[in-house]
């Protein structure tokens, strides 16, 4: 049985969940999600916590009750607290500005470079910083991935979008005589 799986998901004050027909609705004081469960597992709510229990011991079912949890708790973290993630623009000549949940960067290339945030995450700078925040984990991730990718960090000067966390590996370049 999933170590991860076992554990119940405890339901914090302000935050309702109803599981009907295959989904689960997660709805709390930042918004609602929505989450479809799997066949394989079964979610219960009870005494103010959330249960996922597989359906019998087949190895699907085994995968997806951790999932399913895991899942369901980060859709609870996402309505009361939210997620964010921060991303650093290094480089010279490169800026950063932001407009009605858009990004507009010099990135080094002939041409700005726009990004449009999908709905339900807001995109915002300060200064160099980019700073991606939402209530669904799995969206804010994507966005700070899609934005990081429009230009990487290259291992020589580090130039270009990281995480603000990430290390970037340096290479020594040339050595001249």
């Amino acid at each position: 049985m999933s170590r991860i799986g076992k554990l119940p998901v405890i339901i914090p004050a302000g935050v309702t969940i109803t599981v009907d027909s295959g989904d689960v609705v997660v709805k709390g004081p930042k918004g609602e999600l929505k989450q479809f469960i799997t066949p394989a597992v079964e979610v219960k709510v009870e005494d103010g916590q959330v249960t996922v229990h597989p359906k019998d011991e087949s190895k699907v079912a085994r995968s997806q009750h951790g999932l399913m949890r895991a899942l369901i708790n980060n859709m609870v973290i996402g309505v009361t607290k939210g997620y964010e993630k921060r991303l650093e623009v290094n480089g010279v000549g490169f800026r950063v500005g932001s407009s009605n949940n858009e990004l507009e960067m010099a990135l080094g290339f002939s041409h700005p470079v726009k990004y449009k945030a999908p709905e339900g995450v807001t995109v915002t700078n300060e200064k160099m910083i980019i700073v991606v925040s939402g209530i669904n984990k799995q969206q804010v991730g994507q966005v700070a991935a899609e934005i990081r990718a429009l230009k990487k960090p290259e291992p020589y000067k580090g130039k270009g979008i990281k995480y603000v966390d990430e290390q970037i590996l340096r290479k020594a370049g040339k050595t001249g005589k």
